[in-house]
């Protein structure tokens, strides 16, 4: 058989052949490799594969210090606005306290000076209003019977009502007259100045008892008439 016919067989056996020569060539190859990595002073001694170590991995503070000091940088600028805010709206409270504080007080002044000024003007009117005090005699009857009159615009002295009392009843509000004509019909005169119960109630004054015996209504109730039908109570000296 010629020298370059081959078979089958010798090729697969070839190709093994190759294949084992490569894989020879290759562990040559990384045998130089690793011999010549290894100083000229070191032990040739081949020994067992030791394990693999874990590379130590070296960590630095100095960016975490930065981190740090970073973050206290912004809490410290956060505490120092809430404190700001806080003050502010402290300032504002106090403010608002003040100023309301200030308007109570003025207006508890206000109050202090309207209800002075109203205590005044009521002792003002009880002091106008109150009723001049009158004796409880014939003196005083006579004087708050003209007080009365005068705001009616009665007349009327003093002296004229006082001598005209004198004569139809001597001072006395109780005296009544049962014997004169008036009497006879049934309508006695009545009171201080004798007036019969028909002129006392016509005549009758608003403001005073209407009680014919009530010494002061009864002096009023007849000056009006004798105003009216004589001018005054002071034209009157006789019954009338």
């Amino acid at each position: 058989m010629p020298k370059h016919i081959l078979t089958r067989g010798h090729s697969r056996a070839l190709t093994r052949h190759h294949k084992i020569a490569a894989a020879g060539v290759a562990a040559l190859g990384a045998a130089a490799i690793g011999f010549s990595a290894v100083p000229s002073n070191a032990s040739t001694t081949t020994t067992a594969e030791a394990p693999a170590q874990t590379a130590k991995v070296a960590y630095s503070t100095q960016q975490i210090q930065g981190v740090k000091a970073d973050v206290n940088s912004q809490l410290a600028g956060t505490s120092v606005k809430v404190e700001q805010i806080a003050a502010k709206k402290q300032a504002a409270a106090d403010a608002a306290a003040k100023k309301k504080a200030a308007a109570e007080a003025k207006a508890a002044k206000a109050r202090e000076a309207a209800e002075s000024a109203s205590r005044s003007t009521e002792r003002a009117e009880v002091k106008k209003a109150a009723p001049k005090k009158y004796g409880d005699n014939l003196d005083g009857w006579i004087r708050e019977a003209m007080s009365i009159m005068k705001k009616h615009d009665i007349p009327g002295s003093y002296d004229g009502i006082k001598r005209n009392i004198l004569r139809e009843s001597s001072g006395n509000p109780k005296a009544i007259n049962l014997w004169d004509i008036n009497a006879q019909k049934g309508i006695p005169s009545k009171g201080l100045l004798q007036v019969i119960p028909p002129t006392f109630d016509a005549y009758h004054v608003k403001g005073t008892p209407k009680n014919i015996y009530d010494p002061v209504a009864n002096i009023v109730a007849a000056c009006n008439y004798a105003a009216d039908k004589y001018g005054t109570m002071d034209n009157v000296d006789s019954a009338y």
